[in-house]
């Protein structure tokens, strides 16, 4: 189909409609939520409250392919809503995402009730596509074969206003036999360096005071031109930020893990001793099986750069367990590997088919029974590793920025959360004067769990930044409105592990 205009369409503003956008996946799709936030906002919709559970003008469902059972979640999740969609005239249901650039077609014909199905190259398509949907009165499907304009141009409706994602780049030119994210968001696309250093310091102009460089393959940035030092150049010319504190990035993938990056890391105040570095397996066997282009002896040596060059850098993975053809032997290389590396924490995924990968046809699928016993032996380990790291902790005094949301039992506590530079979570004291999120404490840890620090003395020192008076004045300013909806895992910084999951689309 084409349409005449691109430009969103207006909303009555005498009655503004309201909207939810339910985010499944990976960090990309956390972040194009808030690209899909802020379309609608720019177009005259306002956030359904807090709790809402669907009672909005607008549902999106910004959906991942990669689980097993994605498509069962989602089509439960919109049966749930048939009911409502009919008691409700005027109601309209999209889905995009992953699952919709796959299953196209499929979704208005299992449920027809869905208004509109976009997919992951035409997010900002999504306020048209709503508007054609009201006046046609009939189901939109556009799906976008290679990207129509870069994520980053779209308006957007952070969750944080101290905390920012960067997208440097879409898509992925690996062929990871696990993984379906080539197929899905394309080959990998870079954004201009000037334009993406141009956004953070229009992030910084507002407050924002740390940034996590985003791409399926982060460090593959550069890839388009045919320079292998763009990522580390990237890395340097933050630091010449002026307000900017903190510098992240993920995911990174071993092939593309220069000496350049190490060094860049190292000499560059701002970017954080943190390194997320997916593994997937020890045994060379097994990467071979996965397509993964480095090898255990690789990997190992990274990792051993990165701890001569930081010292102090807090170091976390990905590891599938169970990957088809997975012998014991196979199994006791990646136990081996995590004992050498000693990662903070490790995220860690019971493998489970993804449809249309080509890992979902090999032979020698292992048993479920005997997924379950390796990946229980790799969290135990792992527990204990995370738990003997944090301890080494204890003692030293940390600059953390205050989080909003990290402490679910702060209240009851007392107490305050948020990040170390290296991205561990330390839960303080509340001081006497107010903190807010953003702003920076320095405290010093006297207690260590596998997963948190505690820091149970006084604050040493609170510093008021300008991310939290940029958190407070959009506090004060949402205070009279309905509440922002929650977009979903992950946070900015790296979440606490989830028990038994499958692989997210960025673990690569």
């Amino acid at each position: 189909m084409t349409i005449s205009s691109d430009r969103s369409p207006a909303v009555d503003v005498s009655s503004p409609k309201t909207y939810e956008v339910r985010t499944y996946g990976c960090q990309m799709n956390v972040h194009d939520s808030e690209r899909l936030s802020g379309l609608l906002e720019e177009a005259g919709y306002v956030p359904a409250p807090e709790g809402s559970d669907g009672d909005a003008d607008v549902v999106v469902f910004n959906t991942c392919a990669v689980r097993e059972n994605a498509d069962n979640r989602l089509y439960g999740n919109l049966g749930r809503l048939a009911p409502r969609k009919v008691s409700r005239p005027g109601m309209q249901i999209a889905v995009g995402g992953c699952l919709a650039q796959k299953d196209r077609d499929t979704i208005v014909k299992k449920a027809p009730w869905v208004d509109v199905v976009f997919g992951t190259h035409n997010i900002g398509k999504l306020p048209v596509l709503l508007e054609r949907a009201r006046v046609q009165e009939e189901a939109q499907v556009e799906i976008a074969e290679s990207l129509e304009a870069f994520p980053s141009t779209l308006p957007t409706r952070r969750e944080s206003a101290y905390a920012a994602w960067v997208s440097i780049s879409v898509g992925c030119n690996n062929t990871c036999t696990f993984c379906i994210v080539p197929a899905l968001r394309g080959k990998e696309k870079d954004r201009r360096t000037g334009d993406i250093l141009a956004e953070i310091e229009t992030l910084v102009g507002e407050g924002v005071s740390e940034i996590t460089l985003l791409g399926q393959n982060v460090n593959a940035y550069g890839s388009d031109i045919g320079d292998r030092e763009a990522f580390s150049k990237l890395l340097r010319a933050c630091g010449a930020i002026e307000g900017l504190e903190r510098v992240r990035f993920t995911s990174p993938h071993p092939r593309d893990f220069t000496d350049e990056v190490i060094a860049a890391m190292a000499e560059t105040p701002n970017v954080m001793p943190q390194l997320h570095m997916p593994l997937q397996s020890g045994s060379d066997t097994v990467l071979k099986a996965m397509r993964r282009s480095y090898r255990q002896e690789r990997y190992l040596g990274i990792i051993e750069k990165v701890r001569a060059a930081i010292p102090h850098a807090a170091i976390t993975t990905d590891i599938i367990v169970g990957f088809p053809g997975e012998t014991e032997e196979d199994f006791e290389q990646t136990m081996h590997v995590v004992r050498e590396a000693r990662f903070t924490q490790a995220f860690t995924f019971q493998y489970s088919k993804r449809p249309g990968t080509p890992a979902a046809t090999m032979e020698n699928q292992i048993p479920k029974e005997v997924v379950q016993a390796r990946y229980e032996r790799l969290v135990a380990l792992q527990e204990e590793i995370s738990w003997e790291e944090n301890k080494n902790q204890v003692g030293r005094t940390l600059e953390l920025m205050v989080a909003e949301g990290e402490g679910r039992k702060d209240g009851a506590t007392h107490r305050l959360s948020g990040r170390a530079p290296d991205n561990r979570l330390v839960h303080f004291t509340k001081p006497d004067q107010e903190v807010r999120p953003g702003d920076v404490v320095t405290v010093e840890i006297t207690y260590a769990a596998p997963h948190h620090l505690l820091a149970e003395g006084a604050v040493l020192d609170v510093r008021r930044t300008r991310a939290g008076d940029a958190w407070e004045k959009r506090n004060a300013a949402e205070a009279a409105q309905p509440a922002g909806v929650m977009l979903g895992l992950p946070k900015i910084g790296v979440p606490e592990p989830l028990p038994a999951a499958t692989g997210g689309c960025a673990a690569h």
